[in-house]
C-alpha cells in the first residue's frame, strides 16, 4: 500500500504540512519496500489560484492508496480527486510524518 503525506520536509521527523494544494512536499510511504519517496511540490506554493487542483494532478499521477494530511483538500481538489480509490484521513496537525503514521496505523485520523 502506498500513503502519501503533505509534508514540510523530506523524512519521517518532518512535520506534516496542514495545506494540501500549497505543500512544500509530498512523501510517499511504500508499505511493501518500506521506502520514503519524495516529491517537490514547492513550484505551486505561491499560486493564486488551482494549487489545489495541481497538487491532486500529482496524487493522481502517483495513485497512492491513502492520503494523510492537516487541514484537507478544498472543494475543486476534493472534487478532482474522487476519482481515485484513495481514502482520505485529515487532522494530523502537529504531528511528525512518523507520527501522522502511526495514528492513522492505529485508527486514531478522521477519514473524510
Amino acid at each position: 500500500m502506498k500513503i502519501a503525506l503533505t509534508a514540510s520536509g523530506k523524512t519521517w521527523d518532518s512535520m506534516i504540512d496542514p495545506r494540501f494544494g500549497r505543500t512544500e512536499f509530498i512523501v510517499i510511504y511504500d508499505e511493501e519496500t518500506q521506502q520514503l519517496t519524495v516529491i517537490d511540490n514547492s513550484e505551486v506554493k505561491n499560486e493564486a489560484h488551482g494549487a489545489g487542483t495541481a497538487t491532486a494532478q500529482k496524487l493522481y499521477d502517483l495513485k497512492p492508496d491513502v492520503l494523510i494530511t492537516g487541514n484537507g483538500p478544498g472543494g475543486t481538489a476534493s472534487q478532482a480527486l474522487k476519482h481515485l480509490n484513495m481514502k482520505i484521513f485529515v487532522d494530523a496537525h502537529e504531528l511528525t510524518l512518523k507520527q501522522a503514521y502511526e495514528q492513522y496505523k492505529s485508527g486514531n485520523l478522521k477519514e473524510i
